[in-house]
């Protein structure tokens, strides 16, 4: 190939990844409202719950994982162990194992602190757009794929950090009144239903959901981390199911 072909090839593949990145951030921008309202919400939270602006600006940052962060924060304010507050983060992280392990095999071809890189931004919200645009049957094609992901990641990580920067600073300023808190509520349940697109992924809700208030006294908020175990394993449990049936 003469080096006109590779400079023209080389134009035409950052055409191609610059539009799929504006597809992707067309495709996130119907939740990115509600992203917002979750981070100021955990914003706020982080700071009535006794840490610092500076503490919570950085788990805000180094965390960025808003169902963990909220899981935690109840268990620090009220000085449960630390191997606590770390299983609990661990185990409502856990979906992310999950996430990467399906779409890790569309990054395949780039080199490690990329993929490093890539994994850092992955939330649930790519989990639910990604594989529609690139199903398993794409897996060997790379075009697209990181525009794309970037596309829903990065505006997902500036909703996100932008919301709770703005949380954390404006924190004292908000009253408890105003019920920020279930305008939270109601802005993850906007996120959490588009994500709810198959049998086993409603299952799993339902059980998470049921097991949560069956088990809402129990001491340092361990109903949820008990909610989120067995959601999970139920979702998986029929998920494995129907892929027998499917393949039977």
């Amino acid at each position: 190939m003469s080096n006109t072909q590779a400079s023209t090839a080389h134009e035409t593949a950052v055409d191609l990844e610059k539009r799929a990145y504006r597809e992707g951030m067309k495709a996130g921008a119907p939740t990115m409202p509600g992203i917002f309202a979750w981070g100021m919400v955990t914003g706020m939270a982080m700071v009535k719950s006794g840490l610092t602006i500076w503490q919570a600006l950085g788990m805000s940052f180094l965390v960025f994982a808003g169902s963990a962060q909220l899981a935690s924060l109840p268990l620090m304010a009220a000085d449960a162990p630390v191997w606590v507050v770390f299983l609990t983060a661990l185990v409502v992280n856990l979906r992310f194992v999950i996430f990467a392990a399906a779409i890790a095999p569309h990054f395949a071809h780039l080199p490690w602190y990329k993929r490093m890189w890539h994994g850092y931004f992955n939330a649930d919200i790519t989990m639910a757009l990604f594989p529609r645009r690139f199903p398993d049957s794409t897996v060997h094609k790379t075009e697209g794929k990181v525009g794309f992901f970037n596309g829903i990641c990065y505006s997902n990580w500036w909703a996100w950090q932008g919301g709770s920067v703005i949380g954390i600073l404006l924190a004292s300023q908000i009253p408890e009144s105003w019920g920020i808190g279930f305008a939270g509520t109601l802005a993850l349940l906007a996120i959490t239903i588009p994500l709810t697109v198959n049998s086993a992924a409603l299952v799993g809700v339902v059980v998470a959901s049921v097991v949560a208030i069956a088990a809402a006294s129990l001491p340092y908020r361990l109903g949820l981390l008990l909610a989120v175990i067995v959601g999970m394993t139920a979702a998986m449990a029929v998920d494995t199911y129907l892929d027998k049936k499917e393949k039977a």
